[in-house]
């Protein structure tokens, strides 16, 4: 039974790794918590629609083909994840493994059988390709123009090898084939003869200008004697390519006319002497191997006349007037194996061989070659085009396995997984660990993702201490031993390079007790939030940090990597399992609600996922939901974090005491060790609260995070009652007792509006609707000056000066200047910060005509007025009011005068609640 048949069992599938031992939280299972209709499903519903539509096959091409297996007419995606993308397509492979965790973590919250068998398929395609990697390569056979013809596909590294022998030294000679290019690559060649780039012969299907050329040269490419054609040769279509030479003449054919000739010829093959190599489809320069199928070879000791190669064009050689070639003549009709039989009577046969030689080692699986792998070993600087992140790739297909392994139960895919690391594990364990320092520490090179994390995700599995060795290889010192120390080395560094890796330290830690992974992770996370940290929950410039604090200094149309968000969810979430800090779960709500569902577009599309790579925050930013022509990591990323939002509602105290609601949305989790269910009734963030039951009975606790931004009160009631205890923002609210059936907690929390300030610009600011970033929406490209402190009540809620706009939820007006919440994926132009206007001191709608001084940090009177809100009282305000304004005088920002004018104005004005 081929691989690709193997059927599985999902309901033995493990459903999740499992937990370690320090976590003293746990997260539930995909397929435990479920999503009611609201925004997250509505979000998530076009991404499993997308999902449920692609062609997998199209992710499968790359490796098919880098195999030498047929690719069953797919079309690459296209982006990274083609043979034509940024960078000679080095990072092709990654996002199939996204796409796998995508569709495995479709399957855990749905069901759908469709995802289920969408990972069968793909994971039986790949043990197919591992199978293939480790043999010797076999003929791709194809429809040639006189018989069967030989396929070297487009990214299968494949050529061909004649023997010395075949060609020797002629004075005289030619070359005549049929081919038909499947691709229009440049300096493809058809045949190079030659030692090095110094000495050969060639014949290119397409020069620089696309045509065919003849070139020749002892002394390297500026030395050649050159015939070029003139016209190029159709892609898709069959044409016959000959060259002669004769004496000092070198002619050039196509389909039996001459297109090109050099009559002045001193070099020729006797010149060149016996030569190392004779190549069909490869170049002694590092061009791209030919892409097409080739049909009868023909080499001949002699030059051919002109009506001889006309008769080539007619059928088969062996019929024409040339017959044959003396030297060798490969009809191609082979079917399978690696030789290519010679019809020359000289027995000069041929062999199908990859570029990078022997077969893979045991366990290997990519969408290219190891020759990625080999090379970084030796790199001492940083360069994309030639190595692009192997074992990031590497980590994005052992995740896709793991996943699919872990939720649909494909034993095939978990030894695959097994092989990747066991393959990484014999090549980096022989190397030094000076070389692997320099390895890691490369940018974008040496990049490797979150594969510690991955690796201790299957160690978790198989328990083999292979795996935690192989996790310890990825050690980068000096950003452990700085982020463990709290010295904070990260301006400058390549933002995404490094936040997976310190997700990987806590697994590491976990799986090893190793304190200073630990200590890492939580030294760094507090040098991103909030020091590197957007309003939006984003981090990076350029997909760079910047200098700590720099927030102002940094916008630009590329902020906020949309990878980042995702890897600093993951970092919040992990870290949180360790120590219930609620600020962790802050974040975690602050970069879900606003980047993360801001970054997908709410749109459906069954090609592409719709989702941003860069989020730029200037003014008038429009987002562009498919950069650098799709497929990169922040869409993979995004096929994730669409499919899992519901992976941090809640989660469980390890030893079953308590039941953590982290997130506020319709879900319901199946809480099958306490034999309850809770579900959430609520239409949050359009609700301002939300409604929990419980199914089951059971003494536990149930803690409720009381937001840090619940500053307009957060009450409760269970069965209608309410519950002693004050529930302060930034904290957890804890509910103790024994709980029955059908009991009911109610939670109202109502949403306030706010500003918060860039931290190098006081005056930089973003309007906040409790969790909500509202941007405003214009097209102009300048700060939008906005006065917000006008109508501002004792609790310091800035909502009475937004105007709510009718039949839209959650959209307001300041002036002409509508805000809508970020989490709208539109093609809006977007103002996530604003320019705090507020020119003088005014309370409850009274104007003192006092100027609204600033310190020299930028602050204002006013910033520090509302500073303490809410308050109690009109007499705690005017008393805060005027302490402040006694400092404000005696720092000389306003006169006594002025003291007395504000002093009487908040005195006069009446103030709501």
């Amino acid at each position: 039974m081929p691989a690709s048949a193997v059927t599985t069992n999902p309901a033995s599938a493990p459903d999740r790794a499992p937990a370690p031992a320090t976590w003293s939280v746990r997260p539930f299972a995909l397929g435990d918590v479920s999503l009611g209709d609201g925004l997250l499903a509505r979000k998530r519903q076009l991404m499993l629609d997308h999902g449920r539509g692609y062609d997998v096959d199209r992710l499968l091409q790359a490796f098919r083909a880098n195999a030498g297996l047929p690719t069953l007419g797919a079309v690459a995606p296209g982006g990274w994840e083609g043979l034509d993308g940024e960078a000679n397509s080095n990072l092709r492979g990654h996002y199939t493994g996204h796409f796998m965790s995508m569709l495995s973590q479709a399957y855990a919250s749905t069901r759908d059988e469709t995802y289920a068998e969408r990972l069968r398929h793909m994971v039986g395609a790949l043990v197919d390709v591992r199978a293939a990697l480790r043999a010797e390569p076999s003929v791709l056979s194809a429809p040639g123009r006189v018989g069967g013809g030989v396929e070297l596909q487009r990214g299968a590294h494949h050529f061909i090898d004649l023997p010395p022998t075949a060609v020797g030294a002629p004075v005289d000679f030619t070359f005549a084939a049929w081919v038909r290019p499947t691709h229009d690559a440049r300096w493809t060649r058809l045949f190079d003869f030659g030692t090095s780039t110094s000495r050969y012969a060639y014949l290119t299907t397409a020069d620089e200008a696309g045509v065919p050329r003849f070139a020749i040269t002892t002394s390297g490419a500026g030395g050649e004697r050159a015939v070029n054609g003139t016209a190029p040769l159709p892609v898709g279509q069959w044409s016959h390519l000959a060259l002669t030479i004769a004496g000092t003449t070198a002619t050039l054919y196509v389909d039996g006319l001459p297109v090109g000739a050099d009559t002045a010829m001193s070099v020729n093959l006797a010149t060149l002497g016996q030569l190392a190599h004779h190549w069909i489809g490869r170049s002694h320069y590092p061009d791209p191997t030919f892409a097409g199928v080739v049909d009868e070879v023909n080499l001949w000791s002699r030059g051919l006349s002109a009506t001889e190669i006309d008769s080539l064009g007619k059928g088969p050689a062996a019929a024409s007037l040339a017959g044959r070639g003396d030297l060798a003549s490969y009809d191609l009709d082979e079917t399978t194996g690696a030789t290519l039989a010679d019809a020359s009577g000289r027995s000069q046969d041929a062999t199908l061989r990859r570029t990078w030689g022997q077969p893979s080692h045991r366990g290997f699986l990519a969408a290219y070659p190891e020759t990625q792998f080999i090379t970084l070993e030796s790199m001492t600087s940083s360069d994309y085009t030639v190595v692009w992140a192997p074992y990031y790739t590497a980590d994005k297909i052992l995740r896709g396995l793991l996943d699919t392994y872990v939720n649909i139960g494909d034993e095939r895919a978990l030894d695959l997984a097994e092989g990747m690391c066991d393959w990484m594990y014999s090549r980096l364990s022989t190397l030094p660990a000076s070389t692997l320092q320099r390895m890691w520490a490369l940018f974008s090179s040496g990049e490797f993702g979150g594969i510690v994390e991955a690796i201790c995700d299957l160690h978790a599995v198989t328990g083999r201490p292979e795996h935690v060795a192989l996790a310890r290889l990825f050690d980068l010192d000096r950003l452990i031993d700085s982020c463990a120390a709290g010295t904070d080395i990260l301006d400058g560094m390549h933002a995404n390079q490094h936040i997976p890796i310190l997700t990987g330290l806590l697994r590491l830690h976990d799986e090893t007790g190793e304190q200073r992974y630990l200590d890492a992770a939580r030294g760094f996370w507090g040098m991103v939030v909030p020091p590197r940290m957007y309003s939006i929950g984003g981090t990076s410039t350029a997909e760079f940090w910047r200098a700590r604090g720099s927030i102002a200094g940094t916008l630009s149309e590329e902020t906020a990597e949309t990878c980042c968000a995702y890897n600093m969810l993951k970092l919040s979430r992990m870290l949180f399992f360790h120590e219930q800090d609620p600020t962790y779960m802050d974040y975690y709500e602050r970069a879900l609600l606003n980047q993360v569902l801001g970054s997908k577009k709410d749109q459906p599309d069954a090609e592409k996922p719709l989702v941003t790579y860069l989020i730029g925050l200037t003014p008038g930013h429009v987002r562009d939901y498919t950069q650098k022509e799709g497929t990169t990591c922040c869409e993979g990323t995004g096929l994730e974090s669409a499919t899992k939002y519901q992976d941090s509602v809640f989660f469980a105290a390890a030893d079953g005491s308590a039941l953590y609601v982290n997130l506020y949305a319709p879900a319901t989790v199946t809480w099958a060790e306490r034999g309850v269910a809770v579900a959430q009734a609520t239409d949050f963030p359009y609700e301002q609260g939300t409604t929990l039951s419980v199914r089951g009975s059971g003494a536990f606790d149930m803690l409720l995070r009381v937001p840090a931004w619940a500053r307009g009160g957060f009450t409760v009631t269970v069965n209608g009652d309410a519950v002693t205890g004050t529930p302060t923002p930034g904290t957890y609210f804890r509910l103790s007792r024994t709980w029955r059936s059908g009991d009911t907690v109610r939670v109202s929390m109502p949403f306030t509006t706010r500003t918060e300030s860039a931290l190098d610009d006081a005056t930089l600011q973003t309007v906040l609707h409790g969790p909500l970033v509202l941007a405003a929406r214009d097209p102009r490209r300048e700060l939008i000056p906005l006065s917000l402190s006008r109508n501002i009540g004792l609790s310091g809620d800035l909502g009475p000066s937004l105007v709510p706009v009718a039949g839209k939820p959650l959209h307001f007006t300041v002036g002409d200047v509508e805000l809508a919440p970020f989490f709208e994926g539109t093609e809006d132009p977007t103002h996530v910060y604003i320019r705090r206007s507020e020119p003088t001191i005014v309370f409850a709608g009274l104007d003192s005509g006092v100027p609204n001084t600033a310190r020299g940090d930028g602050v204002t009177f006013l910033d520090l007025a509302w500073e303490p809100a809410p308050f109690v009282g009109e007499a705690e305000l005017r008393e805060h009011v005027e302490t402040l304004a006694a400092v404000w005088v005696a720092d000389g920002l306003m006169t006594s005068a002025q003291r007395d004018g504000v002093l009487d104005t908040v005195r006069d004005a009446t103030f709501a609640v």
